[in-house]
């Protein structure tokens, strides 16, 4: 008797199919067959997918081989919104504080906020947070002095913005990327 199928290896075979200008020369085959290898990447996966972050491929490494997925939903995940910068800032806030942080929720997932580079990259395989925003991985020196930083795409453009890292918009949320 065959085993069943992963309802998430299916979801992503077929978003993979569908986007092939995210990841040209890339065989669903090698993606498939490194995801069933690693049920740690399925579970980080998994957790992408519930917060509607749709992770597709956008890249391959070859030293060492791995693939990188990353959020792809048209805006920020919409269960990642209405969420500051990191501990700190939640710790910092004393009324209103948010649910949660975009890092501590990314380590939780097992994946990583997007660099400004990677935002960038990511604009150019399609329109992402026409209408949000998404916090990315801010510098240090920007970090210790209160402040955070987050991309969108506005006009046609990629903006890159800083506002306060405590700060939380319902507008605002984070993408995240996965090294297989």
């Amino acid at each position: 008797m065959k085993p069943q199928a992963d309802p998430l290896l299916e979801i992503l075979q077929a978003r993979f199919e569908k986007n092939m200008h995210r990841h040209a020369g890339m065989a669903w085959a090698d993606v498939g067959a490194r995801l069933e290898a690693n049920p740690t990447a399925l579970t980080s996966l998994r957790a992408m997918e519930a917060s509607g972050g749709e992770p597709d491929v956008i890249g391959r490494d070859s030293k060492p081989a791995r693939f990188t997925f990353c959020d792809c939903s048209a805006q920020s995940p919409a269960g990642r919104r209405s969420v500051c910068y990191d501990r700190k800032a939640l710790d910092a806030r004393k009324e209103n504080k948010p649910k949660d942080s975009a890092l501590e929720m990314a380590a939780a997932m097992g994946i990583a906020l997007l660099t400004e580079e990677q935002y960038r990259v990511l604009q150019t395989l399609g329109e992402f947070d026409t209408k949000t925003s998404s916090w990315v991985q801010t510098p240090p020196d920007v970090r210790s002095l209160g402040g955070a930083l987050f991309c969108d795409r506005r006009y046609g453009r990629v903006f890159v913005y800083h506002n306060g890292a405590d700060s939380y918009y319902a507008a605002r949320g984070f993408r995240g990327s996965l090294q297989v």
